[in-house]
C-alpha cells in the first residue's frame, strides 16, 4: 500500500560538481505487503523487506529489513512488528471480528 505523494526514485547524480550532468540507475525494490507512508521518499538502490512499515515523510536512504516499522529522515527502524501489532490495530485498541466484519462489508 502506498500513501498519497510517495516518490520512488531510481536515478541520482555524482556529487562531484565535474560530474553532475551525469545521470546514474539504480533499482528500488519494495518486498510483498509493505505499506509506505505518506510523503515517504525512497532513494535509489534501496530495498524495503517484506510486511514492513515506512513512516510517513520518511526519506529511505538505506535497505530496510523485512517485518520492520521504520521512520525518519533519515530513515531508521524504529522496531520489528511484534505480536502486540498483530492483536492491536492503534496502540492499545484490540482489533475485534466486528471490526473485520465491518471492513469486510466495505469491501
Amino acid at each position: 500500500m502506498f500513501g498519497p505523494a510517495v516518490t520512488i526514485a531510481t536515478v541520482g547524480h555524482p556529487i562531484n560538481p565535474k560530474y553532475r550532468g551525469y545521470m546514474y540507475a539504480d533499482p528500488v525494490t519494495i518486498a510483498n505487503n509493505c505499506w509506505i507512508g505518506a510523503g515517504a521518499i525512497i532513494c535509489p538502490g534501496v530495498t524495503i523487506g517484506e510486511n514492513s512499515v515506512i513512516g510517513a515523510g520518511s526519506v529511505v536512504t538505506k535497505d530496510i529489513p523485512a517485518h520492520s516499522v521504520a521512520v525518519g529522515n533519515p530513515c531508521r527502524v524504529l522496531r520489528t512488528i511484534n505480536e502486540h501489532d498483530m492483536k492491536h490495530y492503534y496502540k492499545d485498541r484490540e482489533i475485534t471480528q466486528v471490526d473485520l466484519d465491518e471492513e469486510a462489508d466495505l469491501r
